[in-house]
């Protein structure tokens, strides 16, 4: 219902009385026949909406939700090696070794299982503030709408009623997603759901520009690593990498590996510049420090290799994505994952500021571009792209609260798409980078500080 809309209807019941008190004059008393109008009421129930409004934060609920995930994978990882451990145990070093893993992840569940404690208790004392309000609200307006003397109110609840009935009918015809016919014969990206996790791991309210995800490629024994890249200095330059053994150790922000570090100051040399930058095979793939060229850093051996990119290359700055109120400072270098390997995203004079595609290959423990293409789309009015299953997927920015995924370039093809139509919930306004995990399917997001993940459905 609309407050305000009461001020507006408020009408007065005037009676006139005509009363003569001389021949020569004439006066008028009028009397209200109505309750003067509780304005004070009003306000009270217009600050109790809006207190309502800012304590339901759907960001606190993804929070939630993503410690419950965590917990969900976390728990039969510990049964696992607590097994291993009754089935292998030699009473010798491997089982006081298996005991001390046991001891860190229970540690590290503990963790976890206060923050969901923590975070449940907040909960509910929020439900029963918000349901207490929400009762005074709705007895107040009972009491306000006596006022209403037109039965406008009552109309326009009818309206909004039949207004969003007919929403609803609309948007039934749009259920089931529109599936993107599968030219190249692989599976087409048709849905993104979620999001499902939701962090600032542990710098929360630090460290607005970055990128996170998974290694798609990974070595035996991290197959459930995560690892966490932030611009540490002027938001441009980063010189390591974050690594975390679980989700749950993410979310928690519990890096038992620690930095692998690329260089001891930053920025040098090999600084990783802007917020683009994937794992693959146990190696990360960077922008290089002012230059155009790609970077990949071998977090065994810590050396770093480079592959120039073609002549003309924007960067520095100069080949960002962006949208009409904005541009993402040096985004000039997008990396990628997929099912297929490292790709680049970039662009170039010769390509007038539109969208160049390139696989990365590795020879020699050397990057090397691989094949290209070229598309028609102009890098500055896109805000993100990624890969997946050999697609190129580019997004826009529609609005603080969503993101559309709206192009893809099929590589086995060469064709293009301008009607995809896929959008994204966002959690914060802006989304720094973005990139898909082919291990299980999630698209990672970074934006203003948090890490955000969301389930990519295909078909």
């Amino acid at each position: 219902m609309n407050l305000a809309t009461i001020l507006q209807l408020f009408t007065l019941h005037i009676t006139f009385h005509q009363v003569a008190y001389a021949l020569d004059a004439c006066m008028c008393e009028f009397e209200n026949a109505e309750k003067p109008f509780p304005h004070n009421k009003l306000n009270t129930v217009e600050q109790g909406a809006v207190k309502c409004n800012q304590d339901v934060n759907p960001q606190k609920a993804r929070e939630f939700d993503g410690l419950l995930l965590a917990l969900e994978q976390r728990l039969p990882e510990l049964v696992a090696v607590v097994s291993e451990l009754e089935q292998e145990n030699d009473g010798d070093l491997y089982g006081a070794i298996t005991l001390q893993v046991i001891h860190n992840d229970m540690a590290e569940i503990q963790q976890l299982v206060n923050r969901l404690n923590s975070t449940h208790l907040g909960f509910r004392q929020q439900n029963s503030d918000v349901s207490e309000t929400l009762q005074y609200i709705k007895e107040e307006m009972q009491q306000l709408e006596a006022f209403d003397t037109m039965q406008t109110v009552r109309r326009e609840k009818t309206n909004n009623r039949l207004t969003r009935d007919l929403d609803h009918c609309k948007n039934g015809r749009h259920l089931i997603p529109t599936v993107i016919p599968s030219h190249g014969g692989g599976p087409r990206l048709v849905n993104v759901t979620g999001p499902r996790v939701y962090t600032a791991g542990e710098y929360p309210g630090s460290y607005k520009f970055g990128s996170w995800g998974r290694d798609p490629k990974p070595d035996a024994g991290k197959e459930n690593w995560y690892w966490r890249v932030i611009l540490t200095t002027s938001n441009i330059y980063a010189h390591y990498v974050r690594r975390y053994t679980t989700l749950s150790a993410l979310i928690v922000g519990i890096s038992t590996p620690g930095n692998v570090q690329i260089s001891p100051t930053n920025p040098t040399t090999n600084t990783i510049q802007g917020p683009s930058a994937v794992l693959y095979g146990e190696a990360l793939y960077y922008n290089c420090f002012k230059e155009a060229a790609v970077c990949r850093f071998n977090l065994t051996s810590k050396t770093v290799q480079s592959t120039k990119l073609p002549e003309g290359t924007r960067v520095n700055n100069k080949g960002t994505y962006c949208h009409l109120e904005a541009c993402y400072p040096y985004t000039d270098l997008d990396l990628a994952t997929d099912e297929n390997g490292v790709w680049v995203v970039y662009t170039t004079t010769q390509d007038h500021g539109n969208l160049v595609l390139a696989r990365v290959e590795v020879e020699d423990g050397r990057p090397v571009l691989g094949e290209t293409w070229h598309t028609s789309v102009y890098k500055k009015s896109a805000t993100n792209s990624f890969v997946a299953f050999g697609v190129l997927y580019a997004t826009r920015y529609v609005s603080p609260e969503a993101e559309e995924i709206f192009y893809s370039l099929d590589t086995a093809t060469g064709v293009e798409r301008f009607d995809v139509g896929i959008h994204i919930s966002k959690m914060s306004n802006h989304i720094y980078s973005l990139n898909y995990s082919p291990v299980d399917q999630m698209i990672h997001v970074y934006g203003e500080g948090f890490m955000t993940s969301y389930k990519a459905k295909f078909e």
